[in-house]
């Protein structure tokens, strides 16, 4: 379903992807970690083709991608409920009443009931972060590819967003990419996790056992060990 091989992509002089090769699945859940600056957004914006790779490939089976970005990205002329509609509504399959259910549905999951109304600028930054979250989902896209789903929010509401996550995954079937710097929460969520580090892919295999990789930097990067060579 997805199929990055041997990507590059620099600003300037600084190469932030070098040779990642990185395939998923049709309904493969694939966790993308690392240290900041290490290329993960640069890597989700090329799968989206909102950006291209200066050298290799990205391909994706060609269906409707839905993306949460990492500063939600939300339309701010609209409100919090058109922001959640606007992928049903561009479709132009579904009854308004119905896109107003789903709408209703995916901001009560999402803890946002009776935001429908509101605009983006009346939203806290986690409460941005939520409504984005619900406009990503809502129209149950084959490939999700979320960056950074749960920056800044409290443990609890990570949990209920994992919890979603894994609800419409299951669901749907979807082809699930999710970066995210909160190690812990991901392995628990991602059965496969992929580490990016100086530009390659310095791991890619089963979440439950790469803290034991043979890796110095991988190891050093999931146990957040003060030692090591990063």
């Amino acid at each position: 379903m997805i199929a990055v091989d041997a990507v590059e992509k620099s600003y300037g002089a600084r190469r932030l992807l070098d040779g990642v090769t990185l395939h998923a699945g049709r309904g493969e859940t694939v966790g993308v970690i690392g240290p900041a600056g290490a290329g993960k957004s640069v890597l989700a914006k090329i799968l989206c083709g909102l950006i291209a790779p200066d050298a290799g490939s990205a391909r994706v089976d060609g269906k409707p991608i839905g993306m949460l970005f990492q500063n939600n990205a939300l339309f701010d002329f609209m409100t919090v409920g058109d922001n959640v509609a606007f992928p049903l509504a561009h479709e132009g399959t579904l009854a308004s009443d119905e896109i107003r259910a789903r709408v209703t549905e995916r901001l009560r999951a999402v803890g946002l009931a009776g935001s429908e109304d509101k605009f983006p600028n009346q939203l806290s930054g986690g409460m941005k972060k939520r409504a984005a979250l619900a406009r990503a989902v809502i129209a149950r896209p084959p490939v999700c590819i979320f960056d950074e789903p749960t920056a800044g929010l409290d443990p609890v509401t990570t949990s209920k967003i994992y919890d979603l996550l894994r609800h419409e995954r299951d669901a749907s079937g979807a082809t699930v990419i999710v970066i995210s710097s909160d190690v812990d929460a991901l392995r628990r969520f991602a059965p496969r996790i992929a580490l990016l580090h100086g530009g390659r892919l310095r791991y890619d295999g089963p979440s439950d056992t790469i803290a034991d990789s043979d890796d110095p930097v991988v190891r050093q990067f999931v146990r957040g060990a003060l030692e090591g060579p990063l």
